[in-house]
């Protein structure tokens, strides 16, 4: 153990010449619990409120397991239907309840659906007039916008419309394929 704490040592020196400090490799015993990392998955972390976990063109699944479909206003321990189908439905109407709210929210994360989609620049002017901060970007990015701005304990509200078009990567398709695996499977049952 000893000298692959040295060819350690002596590899790390080697790639760090130059530097400042010196690096040094310690085994694992000798770190404490202070100096251990750890890790939260904040999307089942119920204290956070709720979070968005996926999207589909039908709506969008939360951290608490449930579905909620079509256009949704959500907000840290709520979740209303919308009453918007397109970005250009957006009106001083169908936001008149972010500004209405009580605590008034900071920042309003608005998923217009597909990229490409804008919110009309009068609206814009309309929320800043009435002192709230909007974010506005496709659903993808709006959810994890809105997720991060929840975890982190801002009075935050999303006003997200389903996307009808989404990227599909290979980690998608790995993970559906093994959905699939399991939903395929049969038990054995004996035959009496």
């Amino acid at each position: 153990m000893t000298s692959l704490l040295r060819k350690c040592n002596t590899l790390c020196n080697q790639l760090l010449k130059g530097c400042t400090s010196n690096v040094s490799v310690m085994p694992r015993r000798w770190l404490n619990d202070m100096e251990k990392s750890t890790m939260t998955v904040v999307n089942e972390d119920t204290s956070v409120g709720l979070l968005i976990n996926s999207y589909s063109r039908a709506g969008f699944r939360l951290s608490n397991g449930m579905m909620a479909i079509g256009p949704i206003a959500i907000f840290p321990k709520s979740v209303l239907s919308w009453n918007v189908n397109t970005a250009e439905d957006i009106n001083e109407d169908s936001l008149s309840l972010f500004y209405t709210l009580e605590p008034k929210i900071d920042i309003l994360v608005i998923g217009v659906g597909n990229p490409g989609q804008q919110v009309s620049p009068k609206i814009i002017q309309y929320m800043k007039e009435k002192h709230i901060s909007l974010e506005i970007s496709p659903t993808e990015t709006a959810c994890a916008t809105y997720n991060f701005l929840n975890a982190e304990g801002r009075c935050v509200a999303g006003a997200l419309i389903p996307p009808t078009q989404y990227r599909i990567n290979e980690d998608d398709i790995a993970s559906t394929k093994r959905r699939n695996r399991e939903l395929m499977k049969v038990k054995d049952y004996e035959i009496v």
